[in-house]
């Protein structure tokens, strides 16, 4: 082989001028990819896009536009880019089937993103726990729970499984049953509970509050009382209810019957 000095003098002039252009295309590249991700994202700003769903997207257009960049890169140096990427895809088969569950939570994350069945600061259901959501990422979802405790759910459970949102409404229904004794004043105690919702700033006029007898039981008369509240009323009005009936039964001498078993034996 000839290791004269212009041979070596050409061989270096010849590959360090392709190297100096690879890197000057990665480096200009690179900024140019930085700018056009910050428009992208300042554009779907500007529309007032959900800032998660924007920073995925900020994400994925960054990608994409620097593995481009590596790519031509290579070209230049004279890399067959052909056969990279087909060794590219084979290595994402590979890693892709070693984690299938972590791409099927990015695949789930993405749904949520993009369908938004809830937002961070919405009370739910999901995956058998409730709380508040605090994140959504590509990979799960944290919850704080009422009793201030942090859940992290992996995304493809909280897809696959029912999601309750109890913030999603402006309004919610109050469910509540009273028993009375069958000896007490039925009409009495039907005026006093609905004088208590109805006096009730929290208790929305409309639906108006409904009150009715709804089961003879086996030691009661029990009433049905169902309110619409506004929700982030729920709790206030579900326990405030609860005790100012008390209260006021006691006042008025209407009865709250213990559960109880009539036992009859043969002499």
């Amino acid at each position: 082989m000839d290791f004269s000095a212009s041979t070596i003098w050409g061989f270096i002039s010849f590959y360090g001028l392709k190297v100096i252009g690879s890197l000057l295309i990665f480096y200009i590249g690179k900024k140019v990819a930085i700018f056009l991700t910050k428009i992208v994202k300042t554009s779907m700003e500007k529309s007032k896009i959900d800032e998660t769903i924007v920073k995925f997207i900020g994400n994925v257009v960054y990608s994409g536009l620097l593995l481009f960049i590596i790519l031509a890169a290579l070209s230049n140096l004279g890399v067959n880019t052909t056969s990279f990427i087909a060794v590219l895809g084979a290595a994402g088969l590979a890693v892709g089937l070693a984690f299938q569950g972590t791409l099927s939570n990015i695949g789930a994350g993405v749904l949520l993103i993009f369908f938004r069945p809830f937002k961070i600061g919405d009370l739910i259901t999901a995956a058998g726990e409730t709380g508040v959501v605090e994140e959504i990422n590509l990979f799960s979802v944290l919850l704080k729970t009422l009793d201030n405790k942090q859940i992290i759910i992996p995304n493809s459970s909280v897809i696959g499984g029912n999601i309750v949102n109890f913030s999603a409404k402006e309004t919610r229904r109050v469910d509540l049953t009273f028993g009375i004794g069958y000896d007490d004043d039925l009409k009495l105690a039907k005026a006093t509970l609905e004088e208590i919702v109805n006096s009730d700033e929290k208790v929305l006029k409309d639906p108006a509050p409904f009150v009715a007898v709804s089961e003879l039981a086996d030691s009661s008369v029990n009433f049905t009382v169902r309110v619409w509240v506004k929700t982030a009323d729920y709790w206030d009005v579900y326990f405030g209810t609860i005790e100012k009936v008390k209260l006021v039964f006691d006042e008025k001498g209407i009865s709250i019957p213990y559960p109880q078993l009539d036992v009859h034996q043969d002499k």
